[in-house]
């Protein structure tokens, strides 16, 4: 991590949450940023898309940001059940991720596809969370570099920036397993993403943009992971769904 590059830690809250439990959660959250005068990282929280309306009108004016889960790639349609990113930005939000591993797989999103909810994403003036990673297959076969290489060439939207995009490395078998890589190994791939950035954006945006480690972050592997110098933040699944383990994770980024 870079001066130039201020943390983000995001919080994906997936399937998770009830009014009850998630406006006490949001409510602590939007009091600790904006209390956090000196606040070194941007936070960011990412409800079901049930407490999308509540949450947004929560946080408004204040210092921590809303965003979805998901957008559809058209911006309206038939498309039972699906959110455009047109309708997360009317409802207020500033970020969508495209393209988690549980979409990929419960959804059989493609490199393709992912690509194309990005740029509905850049349309609507939202800023894309790309999410890539490896399966366990895939690192025992010694391909993680390859892998991962060839989705974000694949994802990255075509007008792709640092101010309008996030790249999140979230190794499959890592997330929810409370396994996470080595150190080493997380440093390894986010360096090579910012490489393969470079080749695609140019080196001045490739330098500036974040990029997110996810997979198992938790307090007690926040600090060593925020340290390293190519993680920009994290996008944290559970541990988000505790205020206390999300600020902490937050405040382990380095000043």
């Amino acid at each position: 991590m870079t001066a130039q590059r201020r943390p983000l830690i995001a919080g994906n809250w997936k399937m998770n949450g009830l009014r009850a439990t998630a406006m006490p959660l949001a409510g602590e959250l939007a009091t600790k940023m904006n209390n956090a005068d000196d606040a070194f990282f941007d936070m960011l929280v990412c409800p079901p898309a049930t407490l999308l309306e509540a949450v947004n009108d929560l946080a408004l004016e204040t210092n921590l940001a809303v965003g979805g889960q998901d957008c559809h790639m058209n911006t309206s349609g038939a498309h039972t059940g699906d959110i455009s990113a047109e309708m997360l930005k009317d409802m207020g939000c500033a970020y969508v991720i495209v393209g988690h591993s549980e979409r990929r797989a419960d959804h059989a999103e493609s490199d393709e596809v992912v690509k194309s909810k990005a740029e509905a994403a850049l349309a609507a003036g939202l800023i894309a969370i790309v999410c890539v990673g490896e399966t366990e297959a895939e690192r025992d076969k010694g391909i993680t570099i390859d892998v991962v290489a060839a989705q974000i060439l694949g994802s990255l939207p075509e007008g792709a920036t640092a101010a309008n995009t996030v790249a999140a490395y979230e190794p499959v078998w890592a997330i929810g397993t409370g396994r996470t890589p080595t150190s080493d190994e997380v440093q390894e791939v986010h360096a090579m993403m910012r490489k393969t950035l470079a080749e695609k954006i140019g080196a001045d945006e490739a330098d500036k943009m974040r990029l997110l480690y996810g997979g198992s972050v938790k307090p007690s592997n926040a600090v060593e992971l925020m340290g390293l110098a190519d993680v920009d933040g994290a996008l944290v699944g559970g541990a988000s769904l505790s205020h206390t383990d999300f600020w902490a994770i937050a405040e382990s980024c380095p000043k």
